[in-house]
């Protein structure tokens, strides 16, 4: 099971944790792995590149963990109010559609959320 542990201050999600693997299928064939993958990617890219905001990605291959950490979420962070919405908002959806996935693949995705002071 992929587990995602959503970090978010003041209801902003800025950071998400992803650990284990979701054994839908065997590699190569695994629809739910790839599905998680290839967001997370999209989520790290556009934040970086497309709004050019810092985000720390770090992947821990032996551990089977991806940590996505994006600052500039927060207004505390980010003195650009259109940037911070963008980043914020893009790290929302992300945390939207894996909800959206777990109607169907509740046996092989488990989202939570944490909120900080």
């Amino acid at each position: 099971m992929v587990n995602i542990t959503f970090y978010k201050r003041n209801g902003v999600y800025y950071k998400f944790v992803e650990e284990g693997h979701a054994l839908f299928d065997e590699a190569g064939n695994d629809i739910v792995c790839a599905a998680i993958s290839s967001m997370t990617m999209l989520v790290a890219n556009s934040i970086e590149v497309s709004y050019s905001s810092n985000v720390d990605y770090q992947i821990d291959g032996d551990a089977n963990r991806i940590t996505v950490t994006a600052m500039d979420a927060l207004p505390e962070y980010c003195e650009d109010e259109k940037r911070q919405f963008a980043v914020a908002g893009i790290m929302q959806a992300y945390y939207l559609e894996l909800m959206s996935m777990l109607d169907d693949y509740y046996d092989y995705i488990d989202v939570n959320e944490v909120e900080e002071d």
